[in-house]
């Protein structure tokens, strides 16, 4: 059997499909793994209840359930919760939302392929555009998504040292150019997978740079406002006929039914709309559902500043604290932590690549993410694209102290083995 290039490439491997069937196996498997690699989000029990709650009504309410169950939305998505997301947008963050601004998909990973092909690829008189990143590490998710097709430019950022064991990224606007071979600019905010949040100074520079340039700003806020916003420092949450703003159920702790998020003009939301009938006639709709109370009264909004933030920003302390035990004097710097429910660790001088460390860690029963995936568009050789891992910090406690003292023991190892001059 032969397949055609586009199925050559979907059987070729990616970062992605890696990490999925990570999951899935350890999911499956009677070993005991200690998920620090994935992108689940906690099971917060107050969270859980809720939506449990929610779907109890949902059951209960034969004439809603028969509908949500037995009936194809429209393209566009569930009327109910598109109608009660643009006036929560409105009235809570004084977005100039109408429901005709929002479109619901199949997940974010779905948001980005048809956003990044709609501005990146061929363009009419043999033309070519990409999808600029201003700064790398980004979203592993992004990478495969041009089929084989290079669709991203991607700068370095620049690096702020903090103390003795933290850093942060910024976007480097001294190095960065928009050529007229770029599309649009994306960023997520917060980053996946290095918790950063770009600044307000730093996004109102980026959605500048694409108005005056005639391109699109894309904002991935899977993770962001104004909701799950999981979020640490201050932050605006804005929005303009120029951006596309991407949101998720996943990250509230709903990643299995699968809800993203546009909001974005009207001529973006028809094309969304569009790929939707084509790809798979109409995006789910118990996501939608499940949630459109919470939508219309705000308890949404509530839920994720009073609950889900302040509980990330617990664990994320707890974990950091481990990371400092853990590691000791070894050469290992934090990210620091801004939002998400990743820690982004960097191991300067490591002797072997982050791949190899991920190896041998799944070897020992911890699976993380390898650096090397998060950068794509960039293909010079930075040592620091090898020295870096994704942990996350959302399973239980004990699960994330023992992966973290695991890491450790393995990151020791290799500069041991270094030093002493064995493989």
């Amino acid at each position: 059997m032969q397949f055609s290039q586009f199925g050559d490439f979907l059987s070729s491997g990616s970062g992605i499909l890696t990490l999925m069937e990570d999951l899935e196996s350890a999911a499956t498997s009677s070993a005991d793994m200690r998920l620090l690699g994935g992108g689940n989000p906690a099971r917060i029990p107050e969270a859980q209840d809720r939506f449990r709650r929610a779907m109890v009504d949902l059951l209960a309410d034969g004439e809603q359930f028969e509908r949500v169950t037995g009936d194809y939305d429209g393209a566009r998505g569930h009327a109910r919760f598109i109608d009660g997301l643009a006036a929560l947008l409105k009235s809570r963050c004084g977005w100039d939302v109408e429901p005709k601004n929002i479109a619901i998909t199949n997940g974010s990973q779905s948001s980005f392929y048809v956003l990044f092909h709609l501005f990146a690829g061929e363009f009419g008189q043999r033309k070519k555009r990409k999808i600029l990143l201003p700064l790398a590490p980004e979203y592993i998710g992004y990478a495969d998504v041009g089929m084989g097709a290079e669709l991203f430019h991607t700068y370095r950022p620049s690096i702020e040292f903090i103390g003795d064991g933290e850093f942060k990224y910024h976007v480097d606007f001294e190095s960065l150019t928009i050529s007229d071979e770029m599309g649009a600019i994306a960023v997520s905010r917060p980053t996946n997978p290095t918790g950063n949040v770009l600044t307000d100074e730093e996004v109102a520079h980026l959605r500048e740079l694409a108005h005056d340039h005639g391109i699109p700003f894309i904002l991935d806020s899977a993770y962001g406002g104004p909701f799950p916003n999981i979020v640490f420092p201050q932050a605006s949450n804005l929005w303009d006929e120029n951006t596309i703003a991407c949101l998720s159920l996943s990250k509230l702790g709903l990643p299995g039914l699968r809800t993203g998020i546009i909001v974005a003009n009207e001529q973006v939301i028809r094309a969304i709309t569009s790929a939707n009938a084509i790809i798979s006639l109409a995006p789910g709709s118990t996501g939608p559902a499940l949630v459109s109370a919470m939508v219309e009264n705000g308890s949404i909004l509530d839920l994720s500043d009073n609950v889900i933030r302040p509980y990330y920003r617990d664990k994320v302390k707890q974990a950091v604290g481990w990371v400092t035990a853990a590691m000791g004097d070894l050469p290992c710097r934090i990210h620091t932590p801004e939002g998400a429910i990743f820690l982004w660790l960097w191991f300067e001088g490591l002797p072997i690549t982050s791949e190899t460390l991920y190896q041998r860690l799944k070897q020992r029963g911890v699976l993380v993410i390898a650096g090397e995936h998060f950068f794509p568009g960039m293909h010079d050789p930075w040592a620091h694209r090898h020295e870096c891992i994704r942990v996350s910090y959302a399973q239980d406690a004990q699960t994330v102290q023992s992966g973290i003292a695991i890491i450790g023991e393995e990151v020791a190892r290799a500069y041991n083995e270094s030093a002493a001059g064995t493989p």
